[in-house]
């Protein structure tokens, strides 16, 4: 798609403390008591990656709401270990696929009967979600910082069972990649590094489609079909879910059958960071687990960087027919994430990133990361994961950077990332040419990514 820029959006520019002032008032108005909805209109859930996002946010006004959005999802965690990507909220309906098509609970006996579940997961960033709490929690009073702590105490079974799942039942051959069997697991859901798996899932004939809430719920913002994954695609994701539902949602059996089973390389490096984050967390705290937490990071930045090529641009792999896919997606900057790389090849990375193929394309808005490179022909600036500015994942990067001691690039970032929020609309995602708020909004993760970027 030609990557040619139209006219950019004129838009209102809030002060930075009138934006954490409007970001903690998102948060506060999407809060359901235990739990933060990730967008009310399209998403009236709990999202896994959300809720550690909103965490984030939520430990800097206050940490003991923070630890009560991870506790509401943990709590919702299967007898594996397995911490599901949606939690759902009682009453709300209209979502699809909702409760009764997953089916958790009745197919599979890992499953919690209540509060109903998905059968995914979403990336890991709960042990980063934690680590950030337990930081936020040195600036609170006494009470504070010892209710923190004793808390995640609590939850600290909960934490390494989730990530023994992953590395146990994720990574059964101990390649140091995690498996995911549907590209809602990614957080990426239809990202261009799927199209090539994606190709070859076809449904049964005698299977149904079920109504789209998406298209519905975004309807009054105009343009959402423009805006979400297609009719076709959206066919293949439901059929996913009824393969993994007629495999009952076992790893072993997924793992063998399904027809989307893909290593992916971004995920993996969120799990490495998510490791050492929660290694620094039991070391300071006296909690079990530190080698054990090292040992799973070492095993996944070895997996990470493997994919890597001489720029450190990493890549995913399909596992049903061992090829490599490498496409010039957000996910290829993974190394970033994970750390390892040598100095050359972290240099190229980074340059990658601020080159005019990516951050430094000198038609868009914000010096920010898109979803997929302008350069690519799979590049749409509207469609969801296939172009549009994420905040998240900016965010992501912007502490991936600094962890790996490139404090300028993160820096640079840190100021686009703060003049896109300072439209004061918190949108799902964001057109790199007009800087256009786009998807559901506001949406909580967006609103707390920008709190933490202004603390």
């Amino acid at each position: 798609m030609s990557a040619t820029p139209p006219a950019r959006a004129r838009a209102t520019t809030l002060t930075r403390n009138q934006t954490a002032a409007r970001a903690a008032y998102v948060l506060a108005g999407n809060d359901r008591g235990r739990l933060t909805v990730a967008a009310p209109q399209l998403y009236p859930h709990m999202w896994s990656w959300d809720a550690a996002f909103i965490a984030i946010g939520l430990a800097r006004v206050s940490t003991g709401r923070a630890l009560t959005e991870l506790e509401t999802l943990l709590g919702a965690q299967w007898r594996t270990g397995m911490v599901p990507h949606i939690v759902f909220t009682e009453g709300e309906t209209g979502y699809e696929p909702g409760p009764q098509r997953w089916a958790c609970g009745r197919v599979c006996p890992d499953a919690p009967q209540s509060p109903a579940t998905s059968g995914l997961i979403q990336p890991p960033v709960h042990g980063v979600a934690v680590r950030r709490i337990l930081d936020a929690a040195r600036g609170a009073s006494a009470a504070e910082r010892h209710d923190a702590v004793e808390r995640i105490r609590a939850m600290w079974p909960r934490l390494l069972a989730w990530h023994r799942y992953l590395a146990d039942r994720r990574d059964p051959e101990g390649r140091g990649l995690l498996t995911i069997y549907h590209g809602w697991e990614s957080g990426l859901d239809d990202s261009p590094r799927w199209d090539a798996p994606y190709a070859e899932v076809v449904p049964a004939p005698e299977f149904v489609p079920f109504r789209r809430a998406d298209l519905h719920a975004l309807g009054a913002l105009g343009g959402a079909a423009a805006q979400r994954p297609s009719d076709a695609e959206y066919v293949k994701y439901q059929w996913l879910v009824e393969e993994l539902r007629r495999a009952r949602y076992d790893d072993a059996t997924a793992c063998r059958m399904l027809s989307f089973r893909m290593a992916d390389v971004l995920t993996s490096a969120l799990f490495v960071a998510a490791n050492e984050e929660l290694a620094t967390v039991a070391d300071e705290l006296g909690l079990p687990g530190v080698d054990e937490l090292i040992g799973y990071a070492d095993r996944f930045r070895r997996g990470v960087l493997e994919t890597a090529d001489d720029h450190g641009f990493a890549a995913d792999v399909d596992l049903r027919t061992g090829a490599v896919i490498r496409t010039p997606t957000i996910a290829g900057f993974a190394p970033l994430l994970s750390g390892g790389l040598d100095p050359a090849r972290q240099q190229a990375l980074v340059e990658t990133l601020t080159s005019a193929d990516w951050c430094g394309h000198p038609g868009f808005a914000h010096a920010l990361p898109p979803s997929t490179s302008p350069s690519s022909p799979a590049f749409d600036p509207v469609r969801y994961w296939r172009g549009p500015q994420w905040p998240p994942v900016t965010w992501l990067l912007i502490w991936g950077l600094e962890r790996s001691g490139e404090q300028e690039t993160a820096r640079a970032l840190r100021e686009a990332a703060l003049d896109q929020l300072a439209d004061g609309l918190f949108a799902e995602y964001y057109h790199p040419f007009t800087g256009e708020p786009l998807g559901a909004r506001p949406q909580s993760w967006t609103a707390a990514v920008a709190l933490d970027l202004l603390a």
